[in-house]
């Protein structure tokens, strides 16, 4: 479904990207990983289009992911951003029907807005509230039903429990994992919290110095030869 060969981004004399090659299965969950500065969010987005790469090619669906391509690629993406960025100045209803309200009338957009809640677990009565007046835990639940209130193909996940206790966090990734079991939707997600990519990875990849290091299912990690690899999902730390 997401093909990327050969990536390369720069930023002045840092080479932040050099020679990304990955590709993305339809319906898979995929989590990337890596340290922090590793380049793991400018990977995303660069697939979103929010970066230019200096070098390389994305393909979607077999063709390269720009004009049509591109715009057919985002009208079927959701995306869940790393601090919830929900708006506001916007009640929830509305924020997570923000996509919905260009293309249909107020009235659907909030019924589909608090099924979508509903899929979270989030009641009828947080549609009218408004950002500041939820919990952390139930902002990102807000941002999640966002993501997925266009029905899309395919889902990026940017850090989805940063900031949250280890309950809540729990809860967030039952969530991603049960919506794309459901919808069949791709998932790309960016973590360093490895009990999120036990909980939601079909397959991982480790970034590291601007490349894809390592490859594989959550459960091969612990017995792979990378010791880098090892050292990572265990939070050893070496001189």
């Amino acid at each position: 479904m997401l093909r990327i060969r050969g990536l390369t981004k720069h930023f002045g004399a840092k080479k932040v990207l050099d020679g990304v090659d990955l590709d993305l299965a339809r319906g898979e969950s995929l989590v990337v990983i890596g340290g922090s500065g590793t380049g793991k969010s400018v990977l995303l987005r660069c697939v979103l289009g929010l970066e230019r790469p200096d070098h390389g090619q994305i393909l979607w669906q077999g063709q390269p992911l720009a004009g049509r391509n591109r715009d057919a690629f985002m009208q079927g993406s959701g995306m869940l951003f790393q601090h919830a960025a929900l708006f506001d100045s916007l009640p929830i209803w509305r924020n997570v029907a923000f996509r919905l309200l260009k293309t249909m009338p107020a009235a659907p957009a909030r019924r589909i807005a608090i099924d979508k809640l509903a899929r979270v677990g989030l009641g009828p009565e947080v549609a009218d509230l408004h950002p500041a007046e939820l919990s952390g835990g139930m902002r990102k639940r807000a941002a999640l039903a966002r993501a997925i209130a266009a029905d899309p193909q395919v889902i990026f996940f940017d850090e989805p429990t940063t900031g949250l206790d280890p309950i809540r966090a729990a809860r967030i990734n039952a969530l991603i994992r049960g919506i794309v079991r459901e919808t069949g939707a791709t998932a790309i997600t960016i973590t360093h919290d490895m009990t999120s990519v036990h909980a939601i990875a079909d397959r991982v990849a480790l970034l590291d110095q601007g490349r894809i290091r390592w490859q594989g299912q959550p459960g091969q990690m612990d017995s792979a030869p990378d010791a880098y690899l090892r050292d990572f999902t265990r939070g050893i730390w070496r001189e």
